[in-house]
């Protein structure tokens, strides 16, 4: 076993996803299988004796890689030292609200976590942001806690959506889904996401590709709201196994395309600059620094698809500094 012990932070950790993506931290399956990890788990106050539950279930697995537990209520403890950071907790979007409503509430979580970020973390912290809308939390936890911590190291997920299109191809041309790679999400974590399966590749060899599928694209976009008419709960199984993935990669590296929402420059892909938008990407094993693949051929569908995609968060980056008037 490594002697080094990462410090993980869970947040939401009472919740359904935070309940999915705990063992998959603790066994092993995002940091090595021989690696030592401190779990620390963050909820509101008003979970507490729920947390408190999810604590004695973990005590009762007797993880042999977690050495130590630490659940709280309180930001300034749970951010303290962290190496990551699945922050989940996100206020869920309610009957009869706007999304300019939902965006303002999430503004407030995400802002006070970039500043327990800047206060109590490492600047080399690997900071995951799975709570909704992803990409634009994600973006506003960043603006808090620069200039600290660099923007490289806040990502949005966008790995759900990647592992459902290429479970749609596995389907659809009966191939294991091991097998396929280079399914890219473009954009945001949102309806206007595109998934584009042009690039994907079975035992390395190019799936058939015959145009954008307009019906799987909508099956992959429209996917979370499938599973809660027929399960009558959110895909809390998926969305930790995904954020399992995306730590996994981010920390260990991996040559593959892997879709994570990052900070766009402005200059790839036509995407506006400044925002957190879901890019291929590939992972450098050594320094765990992402990059983002370049000179992939875009047609017109998948260009204006893009542009839709962007406006979107081009919206919802004004909406959030909106209410973030002042502050920063």
């Amino acid at each position: 076993m490594s002697g080094n012990v990462v410090r993980v932070l869970v947040t939401g950790a009472a919740g359904q996803i935070g309940y999915s993506l705990i063992p998959l931290i603790a066994k092993g399956d995002v940091f090595g299988s021989d690696q030592l990890v401190a779990l620390v788990l963050l909820d509101i106050p008003f979970m507490e004796t729920v947390l408190k539950g999810v604590e004695m279930e973990i005590q009762d697995c007797a993880y042999p890689l977690l050495t130590e537990l630490i659940v709280n209520t309180d930001e300034a403890t749970a951010f303290k030292d962290i190496d990551a950071a699945f922050l989940v907790g996100s206020m869920p979007r309610r009957e009869g609200m706007e999304r300019k409503d939902l965006l303002a509430a999430n503004v407030k979580i995400f802002a006070s976590q970039g500043k327990a970020l800047a206060a109590h973390s490492s600047p080399n912290v690997k900071v995951l942001v799975v709570g909704n809308p992803a990409n634009t939390n994600a973006l506003i936890a960043y603006k808090f806690a620069a200039p600290k911590i660099p923007v490289e190291n806040f990502t949005a997920m966008t790995r759900l959506d990647q592992n459902r299109a290429r479970a749609q191809l596995s389907l659809k041309h009966n191939v294991p889904v091991k097998d396929i790679k280079n399914v890219i999400i473009w954009g945001n974590h949102s309806s206007t996401q595109f998934p584009d399966v042009s690039n994907a590749v079975a035992n390395g060899s190019k799936l058939p590709f015959e145009g954008h599928d307009a019906a799987m694209i909508e099956t992959v976009q429209k996917r979370g709201a499938a599973v809660i008419a027929a399960r009558k709960l959110s895909s809390a199984m998926s969305a930790a196994k995904a954020a399992a993935d995306h730590m996994r990669d981010w920390w260990q590296g991996t040559s593959d395309y892997v879709s994570m929402g990052v900070i766009s420059d402005g200059s790839k892909y036509g995407a506006p600059a400044d925002i957190i938008f879901s890019f291929p990407c590939t992972v450098d094993p050594a320094s765990k620094q992402w990059k983002i693949v370049d000179d992939l051929s875009l047609d017109e569908v998948a260009k204006e698809k893009l542009r839709i995609t962007g406006e979107e968060l081009l919206a919802e980056r004004s909406e959030a500094l909106s209410a973030t008037k002042g502050q920063l």
